[in-house]
C-alpha cells in the first residue's frame, strides 16, 4: 500500500516507541493521529514535531482503550478530524513487573488491567475500525507484542500471557478482515527508553541484553521500520516479526 496521503492512528503515540513509529510512518507521507491516555501535552508534542519535521497532517487525541464508548469515539473523531483511516497502531500497553514465582503479587487487579490495555484494547480498537476499513476497501492493522508472548518470559505472567493473547489475535483477526484489511504483529525484545523498560527491575534488563547474540537491546527504529513494512505489504497478513538482538526465534 503506497503510505503518502494514508491516515494512521498510533495508540502510546507519546511513548518511547510509540514516537518511533510515528516517525516513521510520517516520513513516509501518512497523516498521524497520536494517541494518549492520560499525557495529552505530551502528545500534542509529538503532533507539533510531526507536523515540522514532516510536513503532514497530526493530532493528538485522548481515549481509554479499555473503555468501549471512548474507542467507539476515538475512531469517529479521527475520521472526521482527517477524512478517513488507513493504518491502526495498537501500541498502548500496561506493564507491572511481578516475579513469577510471586502469585501473591498477582492480584486479581493487576491481572485485570494488564489483560484490558494490552489485549482487550486492541481488540476494541480492531473491531471499531474494521467497518471503516471495508468500506474504504483497503486497512493495515499492526500490533504491538512482545516477544514475552513466545516464550515465559517477561516482567510478569500477566504481561507474557497478553501479548501471547495479542499474537494469536493478530492471526485470528487477519482471517476475520481479509481480503480488505492486513492484519500483522511486532513482537519487540528489551527496548530501552521506554515506559515498560522503566518498570523493570535492573537485573532483568541486565539479563535480557547479555541473553542476546548481538549483546544488547533491540533497537526502536527497526521496531518502527518493521511497523511500515507492515504497513506497505500487500501479501504479508496474520504474522508476527520479532525483533529482539537475536535471543527468541520464532
Amino acid at each position: 500500500m503506497e503510505l503518502k496521503g494514508t491516515v494512521a492512528l498510533v495508540t502510546g503515540g507519546n511513548g518511547g516507541l510509540g514516537q518511533r513509529i510515528c516517525h516513521a510512518l510520517a516520513q513516509e507521507g501518512a497523516h498521524i493521529a497520536v494517541v494518549c491516555a492520560q499525557s495529552r501535552d505530551q502528545a500534542e508534542g509529538v503532533a507539533r514535531d510531526l507536523t515540522s519535521r514532516h510536513q503532514v497532517n497530526a493530532a493528538a487525541f485522548a481515549c481509554d482503550v479499555t473503555d468501549s464508548a471512548a474507542v467507539n469515539t476515538l475512531i469517529g473523531d479521527v475520521t472526521r478530524r482527517f477524512g478517513r483511516l488507513d493504518i491502526l497502531v495498537n501500541d498502548a500497553a500496561y506493564n507491572k513487573s511481578i516475579p513469577f514465582p510471586d502469585l501473591d503479587a498477582l492480584t486479581q487487579a493487576v491481572w485485570d488491567r494488564i489483560m484490558a490495555v494490552n489485549l482487550t484494547g486492541p481488540m476494541r480498537l480492531t473491531k471499531a475500525v474494521a467497518p471503516v476499513m471495508k468500506a474504504q476497501g483497503r486497512g493495515r492493522i499492526v500490533n504491538i507484542a512482545s516477544v514475552a508472548g513466545l516464550q515465559p518470559t517477561g516482567s510478569s505472567i500477566a504481561y507474557a500471557v497478553s501479548k501471547a493473547g495479542l499474537i494469536h489475535l493478530t492471526r485470528c483477526m487477519a482471517v476475520a478482515l481479509a481480503p480488505e484489511t492486513l492484519v500483522n504483529c511486532v513482537a519487540p525484545g528489551l527496548l530501552e527508553g521506554t515506559r515498560a523498560t522503566a518498570n523493570l527491575r535492573p537485573e532483568q534488563i541486565e539479563r535480557s541484553a547479555s541473553g542476546s547474540l548481538l549483546k544488547k537491546a533491540a533497537d526502536k527504529d527497526d521496531c518502527a521500520d518493521m511497523v511500515v513494512t507492515m504497513c506497505r505489504t500487500e501479501t504479508m497478513t496474520g504474522q508476527t516479526v520479532v525483533v529482539d538482538s537475536g535471543r527468541v526465534f520464532h
